[in-house]
């Protein structure tokens, strides 16, 4: 049998401080990526090429997309954070998930705190739901 190719419109997303939650139903997430800064060290008499070494890792911010909601958890979370300079750190999990609502993979994106809010452009012209962006920093992430 064939493993399921994984399909990127079924995925949830889970806050540590607030388990249980249906808010949480997202439209987008995107930012789950790691690179390497380098270093650039130059060998004397070697004028070809110079060396780039590894120093650390860097971590792209996780970007969450949902129609806006007025009142949750997580709404609470991001006012204590930007209103009264409260943060909270938590862990974000991220599954992505097969047609029976089991998991395939999962990310664990460690001590989470908001870093930007904000929301889409209200327009009279236009027939659309109002979407809030939450841009969130985080330390490391692990998968499963």
């Amino acid at each position: 049998m064939q493993p399921p190719f994984a399909v990127g419109f079924h995925f949830s997303v889970h806050f540590a401080f607030d388990i249980g939650s249906v808010d949480y139903r997202f439209q987008s997430v995107s930012g789950l990526g790691v690179e390497y800064a380098t270093e650039a060290v130059v060998e004397g008499g070697e004028n070809r090429f110079e060396h780039k070494l590894p120093v650390r890792t860097q971590y792209s911010d996780l970007v969450l997309k949902r129609a806006l909601v007025t009142d949750s958890a997580l709404v609470t979370w991001c006012r204590e954070a930007f209103e009264e300079r409260v943060f909270a750190p938590t862990t974000v999990t991220v599954h992505l998930l097969d047609p029976a609502g089991v998991p395939l993979r999962s990310w664990h994106v460690d001590r989470a705190w908001p870093r930007k809010w904000s929301i889409s452009d209200l327009n009279a012209e236009e027939n659309a739901l109002v979407i809030e962006s939450l841009e969130l920093s985080y330390r490391t992430f692990r998968v499963n």
